[in-house]
């Protein structure tokens, strides 16, 4: 009797030729009619077409999510615009589980301006509902905030109280503390009229969008005219709203020359979740900045990802600059700016936006300070999660479930190989104990000769296997012979199967063993046809990521001073190149790699080395390359 085949596909695949071909919106639906996932497309068949090809093609995440749903369904719209207008209203809407999901649990400070009020307030919130007011930030911290708004009121001193304290002032005739001390022009004893007090708020407005440079220069003619006049005392309060401003300006850095606005991002994101990091540029200077974490449960290329950060971004956030710069340029870019210029419109401000990707110049280096900001905060995103003991814990619970282990594996080594065009071949082994790093523990392997991957796992796990059964003669590291519950190498099924090898040869038993696969959800086991899948949501997935992103790092760490302990040990072997040459010709060229590139008129630019040495460098180096070739 022949075994049912495994459907190749969903059922509810739709029939061929029923799809139109015309721009649209479609949304994935789940048995109780929950939308999974909206997408939009510049081609409704072309597009669906790859979610309903065989299964086993298909990413594991996209997988999953199609084998959710029960039914799809579209809707037709007139252009990509309206497609991407759609997509973002039906994703505010329906929160589908499967869509790029924004989980930062921090609510940023802002310094509003509430000009919908009669009269305007100046405070510290987080609250961005407030009808008719002006935000500036966001800001991440509040004292630093709390500093620039008690300078700013020095500068323009309107209301800062709460309405119960103005109307307690407004009764009694007598001004508080601030209208006092000169940071408040005390609208509610008549100091100012309404009308004065709202001119203040205005330029408050004003100045923090960025026409600060005017304010300075401005008061600073006030003042000279005042002097000039011999109004000395309204020189003098000037003269301190002028070092007031100045103040201001010292604390937000000037970050472009041409006083642009612009919104500049920061991208970095892995299989799991992406890092974004925003710098608000107003008048070449930067006014706010945030960091923000976001999963990504479908997979997405660099371009679609660049579109669903600013759909979170300005979404209900603050409006865009009139330039927004982009690691890279999101798709439909035509659309995107025009929704962009609609948000920007809905704030009442003026002008059209333009994405685009800074290619050099002072906008590329900002750009590139965003990305290393985004890359921190994903590195801090993900050793949060394991820095708290529950979520430890239910890391080691769910692999435990997941690998079918008898108990918790609170000693985790995870090994990863790495080697240069087949050179330099070395590994690495890192240790996790309850969750944590153990880099005392941490050890790094050479390997003189091998064929391929899997036979550099074999020798790597065959020489750890040695000190589990024979111990370690070293008694200065007897930890090294602690048994691990579980191993992790680096690859997928003939690597597991490479590694259980050795470990059978050595006799050692008791011991779990999985490979990591390049697509992060999938465990190998050695003697599974099929990899066990960690869902999406389990802790354990991103303590696997960053036991294999360790496991990596410490590996190419070690290969780089390898390749630059043998160069040195190379170039000193050259008569007339001594230690403090071979120094400098490391320093100037900033790596082995480049030394070996390096053509005979480029190495005469290192101080002491002339024509005739630079030819003897040259002529070793070439010569150990083409050995390598050989051997290769």
């Amino acid at each position: 009797m022949t075994a049912a085949r495994a459907p190749r596909t969903v059922p509810y695949k739709p029939a061929p030729g029923t799809i139109p071909t015309a721009p649209g919106v479609y949304r994935f639906r789940d048995e109780h009619e929950r939308v999974l996932y909206v997408g939009k497309a510049k081609n409704l068949r072309q597009r669906l077409s790859n979610y309903f090809q065989p299964l086993e093609a298909l990413h594991e995440r996209t997988r999953r999510m199609v084998l959710t749903a029960v039914r799809v369904e579209w809707t037709i719209v007139a252009s990509e615009f309206e497609a991407l207008q759609l997509e973002f209203t039906w994703i505010k809407e329906y929160e589908p589980p499967f869509n790029v999901q924004f989980r930062d649990d921090k609510s940023y400070p802002y310094l509003s301006v509430t000009m919908g009020e009669d009269v305007p307030r100046a405070l510290i919130t987080r609250n961005r509902g407030i009808r008719g007011a002006r935000y500036f930030g966001p800001y991440t911290k509040v004292w630093a905030i709390r500093e620039t708004l008690d300078l700013l009121l020095k500068a323009f001193p309107m209301r800062s109280c709460s309405q119960s304290v103005y109307d307690r002032a407004e009764r009694s005739g007598r001004p508080c503390l601030l209208g006092d001390i000169g940071k408040c022009s005390a609208p509610c004893v008549g100091r100012v009229t309404l009308a004065e007090h709202r001119e203040i708020a205005r330029d408050l407005v004003a100045f923090m969008n960025g026409g600060d440079q005017d304010f300075v220069d401005r008061v600073r003619e006030e003042m000279q005219r005042a002097s000039a006049r011999l109004e000395f005392e309204r020189a003098a309060r000037l003269r301190d709203q002028l070092v007031a401003l100045e103040s201001v300006l010292e604390r937000t850095s000037v970050v472009l020359s041409d006083r642009v606005d612009a919104d500049v991002f920061g991208l970095v994101h892995d299989e799991l979740s992406a890092a974004v990091h925003l710098f608000a540029v107003r008048g070449g200077r930067i006014r706010g900045t945030k960091s923000w974490v976001v999963d990504t449960e479908i997979d997405l290329d660099d371009s679609e990802l660049a579109t669903q950060i600013l759909r979170i971004a300005y979404d209900e956030g603050d409006p865009p600059a009139r330039e927004v710069l982009l690691p890279k340029q999101p798709d439909a870019v035509a659309e995107v700016e025009a929704w962009l210029t609609d948000r920007r419109v809905d704030h009442g401000l003026p002008g059209r936006v333009e994405v685009r990707v800074p290619q050099r110049g002072e906008k590329r280096k900002l750009a590139d300070s965003a990305t290393v900001n985004a890359a921190h905060a994903l590195q801090v995103a993900r050793t949060k999660r394991t820095s708290d003991y529950v979520t430890r814990s239910q890391a080691l619970a769910d692999l435990q479930e997941a690998l079918g282990m008898a108990e918790a594996p609170l000693r985790i080594e995870c090994f990863d190989v790495s080697h240069l065009g087949g050179q330099g071949v070395v590994a690495s082994m890192v240790v996790f104990e309850d969750g944590l790093p153990r880099k005392d523990q941490y050890r790094r392997f050479g390997i003189a000769q091998t064929t391929d991957d899997t036979d550099s796992i074999h020798q790597v796990i065959t020489r750890r296997a040695k000190y589990l059964v024979e111990g370690d003669p070293d008694a200065s590291s007897t930890r090294f012979a602690y048994a691990p519950q579980l191993m992790l190498v680096d690859g997928g099924r003939p690597q597991v199967q490479a590694a259980k090898r050795a470990l059978d040869e050595q006799g050692v038993t008791g011991v779990a063993l999985a490979g990591i696969a390049k697509r992060l959800e999938e465990l190998w086991l050695p003697d599974d046809e099929f990899p066990v899948i960690l869902p999406r949501s389990s802790e354990a997935l991103y303590l696997v990521q960053r036991l294999r992103d360790e496991a990596h790092r410490v590996a190419i760490s070690y290969q780089r001073q390898k390749r630059s302990s043998a160069i040195q040990s190379q170039l000193s072997g050259i008569p007339g190149l001594g230690p403090s040459r071979v120094r400098a010709l490391l320093k100037h060229f900033g790596s082995a790699k480049r030394v070996r590139a390096a053509s005979p008129e480029e190495l005469r630019e290192v101080p002491g080395v002339g024509p005739a040495l630079a030819e003897a460098i040259a002529r070793a180096l070439r010569a150990d390359t083409m050995e390598a070739d050989t051997r290769g």
